[in-house]
């Protein structure tokens, strides 16, 4: 069993509920409200950026090359790939990308992107990796599964290129990777004794992911 995997099963309740949120069951059969979709883009976009932030602090914690390198690579991913298929795949949901540098930050974007942060400046790299899980490797799952479930509605779904994204080989590749980095990290950085901390810090991560999935159904009023 892979660390994440075991961390998974020990957070069960709590990664039930993120992977199946409304949210996602929203996007799966299309029915979710278009704004809130804007509004969960918006707020991406800027979790987005904290989590560059985030690959630039595991540079910082990396004590050998190859850490080094995966941590560079993850953040050349975010800042010159990632970023801009997702500044990309919102002009199509007539978005700029200015305005939603602009946005304001949600409750819900700050708290899991400074958690993240502040795992990483208070641990080591696997702290970092364990609290990036959650995101990295969940969205994997959620994408693949209602890719792979013949309930979800593909033809006519707007949501379609999301769910497309997250379940497509280059994305599986990035979360495969996440899982097989955090079993090198605790290979050499952990051990039993480690495990409930970890546990702790990956619990949180995913209630702060599903509550992000909250803000994205709660989208704030617009004055007329």
């Amino acid at each position: 069993m892979t660390l994440f995997a075991e961390l998974r099963h020990a957070c069960a309740d709590e990664w039930a509920r993120y992977v199946d949120h409304p949210f996602v069951r929203g996007l799966a059969d299309g029915t979710l409200p278009e704004s809130c979709f804007r509004h969960y883009l918006v707020q991406d976009y800027l979790f987005l950026i904290h989590f560059a932030r985030a690959y630039g602090l595991a540079v910082f914690k990396s004590d050998n090359l190859n850490d080094i390198r995966q941590a560079a690579a993850g953040l050349s991913a975010i800042v010159d790939q990632e970023m801009q298929l997702h500044v990309a795949f919102c002009r199509r949901w007539a978005l700029d990308e200015d305005d939603m540098a602009a946005a304001p930050e949600a409750d819900a974007t700050m708290a899991y992107t400074r958690y993240v942060l502040e795992k990483g400046l208070s641990g080591d790299l696997l702290d970092l990796q364990t609290a990036l899980a959650p995101c990295i490797v969940g969205y994997g799952e959620i994408g693949q599964r209602l890719f792979d479930n013949p309930a979800t509605r593909m033809e006519g779904n707007p949501y379609r290129e999301w769910i497309e994204t997250y379940a497509a080989e280059e994305y599986q590749a990035v979360a495969a990777a996440h899982v097989a980095h955090m079993d090198s990290l605790m290979v050499r950085r952990g051990g039993p004794g480690r495990l409930p901390s970890l546990t702790t810090t990956f619990r949180q991560a995913t209630r702060l992911e599903a509550s992000f999935w909250d803000m994205g159904l709660c989208p704030p009023m617009t004055s007329s």
